[in-house]
């Protein structure tokens, strides 16, 4: 398993920059304990869906009869809509629909729904990580996997807990064009991804 390889399409997935101004049109209401304690089960959480994907991931799909072939094309597909948007600065909604994003915002806590899941580790990520899990060729690839979880948990706590100064000193702009970079390698990665299962699935493509 290619470590940074995993890394990279995971950050580009998580995006936790691109995160901030939806973060913080959430936690507008909340006193600086209250978005601290936010920030912390998110990232906290983050590290949960990527650690528990990464070790039951691969049976979960195998009791539903679904083949990794067909996961990395499903998957390939989640993350080729997830970049064309990216690469339009938007959120999209493969990760959630304004009508989430509107209720959400009703709500008193919302680290673990919709901040951690599905916004940061939504639909592309998960599906990335047991696809990644299941072409490990030994047990210390899983291990990689999910130290590479809390890795980017620790980014994502950082990123959110700097929100303001980074919107700041980056601005909206910034922010756009981070997105968007990210937008470029995850088309990119989403491409491999297709073509790798379709090649698993219908052989004489090789």
């Amino acid at each position: 398993m290619d470590i940074l390889k995993s890394f990279i399409s995971l950050l580009a997935l998580i995006n936790p920059v691109g995160a901030i101004p939806f973060f913080m049109s959430l936690t507008a209401n909340q006193s600086d304990v209250e978005r601290r304690r936010t920030i912390r089960i998110a990232a906290i959480s983050v590290f949960c869906v990527i650690a528990i994907t990464t070790l039951l991931g691969q049976q979960i799909i195998s009791f539903f009869g679904i083949s990794v072939g067909s996961l990395e094309v499903g998957g390939g597909i989640i993350m080729l809509l997830m970049a064309i948007n990216m690469l339009n600065a938007q959120i999209g909604n493969s990760r959630s629909t304004p009508e989430e994003r509107h209720e959400a915002e009703q709500k008193d806590n919302i680290a673990v729904v919709p901040l951690a899941i599905p916004l940061l580790t939504g639909p592309g990520a998960i599906s990335t990580t047991i696809i990644y899990a299941a072409g490990s060729a030994h047990w210390y690839d899983r291990i990689s996997l999910v130290a590479i979880g809390a890795v980017l948990a620790a980014i994502c706590f950082f990123s959110l807990r700097l929100a303001e100064p980074i919107a700041r000193w980056v601005g909206r702009t910034g922010i756009n064009i981070g997105t968007r970079l990210m937008g470029l390698m995850l088309s990119a990665l989403a491409v491999e991804f297709i073509v790798d299962g379709l090649k698993a699935l219908l052989p004489n493509l090789k």
